[in-house]
């Protein structure tokens, strides 16, 4: 199953690494302003390591309370903030005391201050410089935390949408593989091992292609028109001259990209409830073409249509006598996977003539795969030959090709 891969912001893929270069700057440009500050107002150059000292004070006080903010991060909110204002409170007076102290054996002599008054005056620092450091601390670690919780959420939504793509791909009808195999096995028991042989080659060949693909993968639409053309070849071997197809493809369409095995169920419908319900067959074009920014599809039939055809009537109407019954999961499906991989930024349409035959639109965003127009010729070559001379590529004009069987 394909999974989202969730980069972290390169600034904090390593979050030592981050904390220790917040950590050294902060307190760095700190010691390098009150420096300034110093020097600007003619202050003695020994001032310098008065505010050294203070500086490191400040940057050993963060260090723990670091530890302390780790493990009260996770803490219901009343205790994180609660106890962080308490050790907060604590640790000014710290700074403050030692701040003091070390004022005190620098001036000594020259000024008659008390302790406690050099403790009230000094103060206002360490609680900006400390109370700014812990805002800053917890601001940046509740970021990150919203940051991870939303990569998980998307992460989580991503595997669903993988999971959901993959249950509607497995969803595909699975009839024509035991109609198949029925025919591989009606061909055995009359001896025609060369029918059989084949038959039974293009059926591994069609369940490789749809295998290989992950659900939910891009593949081009030559690469499907390829895995369809393997499909029909089985399908030919069962219904002969009654299945009859003619695709009109746009050169500049053959790069671009949509959701692997998007067409064969909606060919499927087509050759269950036109090509097999009618004595004469039934013909099923697909037509595919870029308009603008768009890739437009086209899936019609000259089966009966809407009226005639339980596939797409109301679900409370009844079957009608002598006809398939719909099992409702071929459009629904292909609705489905189209909803899943473009929201609302795709058409899908169905309309029947009043003479029968019966349409399918879908329009998806148009995106070209990477080396994918080198890719395209051969693939659409590859085709011709697949169908076993049955199908000829001839070239209507430079932009478009028609690939069909001979009514």
């Amino acid at each position: 199953m394909a999974v989202l891969q969730i980069q972290a912001a390169p600034f904090f893929a390593s979050k030592n690494r981050a904390f220790w270069n917040l950590q050294l700057a902060g307190w760095g440009a700190a010691f390098l302003l009150r420096a300034v500050s110093a020097l600007a107002n003619e202050q003695p150059l020994d001032l310098l390591a008065l505010i050294l000292v203070t500086t490191i004070t400040g940057f050993s006080i963060s260090l723990i309370l670091s530890v302390i903010y780790r493990k009260l991060i996770h803490q219901q909110p009343l205790v994180t903030w609660g106890v962080t204002a308490l050790v907060l409170m604590f640790a000014v007076l710290l700074h403050a005391s030692i701040d003091a102290w070390v004022q005190g054996v620098y001036y000594a002599g020259t000024r008659e201050t008390t302790f406690a008054q050099r403790l009230i005056g000094l103060l206002y620092l360490p609680m900006t410089l400390l109370g700014g450091w812990s805002a800053l601390y917890y601001a940046i670690n509740f970021f990150l935390t919203v940051e991870q919780q939303a990569d998980r959420l998307e992460r989580l939504e991503a595997q669903a949408t993988a999971a959901q793509l993959a249950m509607l791909r497995y969803q595909l009808n699975p009839h024509f593989l035991f109609n198949t195999l029925n025919s591989i096995s009606t061909l055995v028991l009359l001896k025609q091992t060369e029918p059989a042989n084949a038959m039974l080659t293009r059926l591994s060949g069609f369940l490789r292609h749809t295998l290989v693909a992950e659900p939910g993968s891009q593949v081009t639409l030559a690469q499907e028109i390829e895995t369809l053309q393997l499909y029909l070849d089985i399908e030919r071997m069962r219904f002969e001259e009654r299945l009859r197809t003619q695709f009109e493809i746009e050169d500049a369409a053959l790069p671009a990209q949509l959701p692997a095995m998007l067409l064969q169920p909606l060919v499927e419908n087509a050759i269950k409830y036109a090509v097999s319900t009618q004595e004469e067959g039934a013909q099923i074009s697909l037509t595919a073409r870029v308009i603008g920014d768009r890739l437009r599809m086209i899936v019609e039939d000259t089966g009966p249509g809407l009226d005639d055809s339980p596939r797409y009537a109301s679900p409370y109407g009844e079957p009608v006598p002598g006809q398939p019954v719909s099992t409702g999961v071929g459009l629904a499906n292909i609705r489905n996977r189209l909803r899943q991989a473009y929201g609302d930024n795709h058409l899908f349409e169905t309309r029947s003539e009043a003479g029968g035959g019966f349409t399918v639109l879908i329009e998806i965003p148009f995106t070209r795969a990477e080396r994918a127009q080198e890719a395209a010729a051969p693939a659409v070559a590859a085709i011709g030959a697949a169908a076993g001379g049955s199908d000829n590529i001839i070239p209507l004009n430079p932009p478009q090709r028609t690939i069909g069987t001979p009514a």
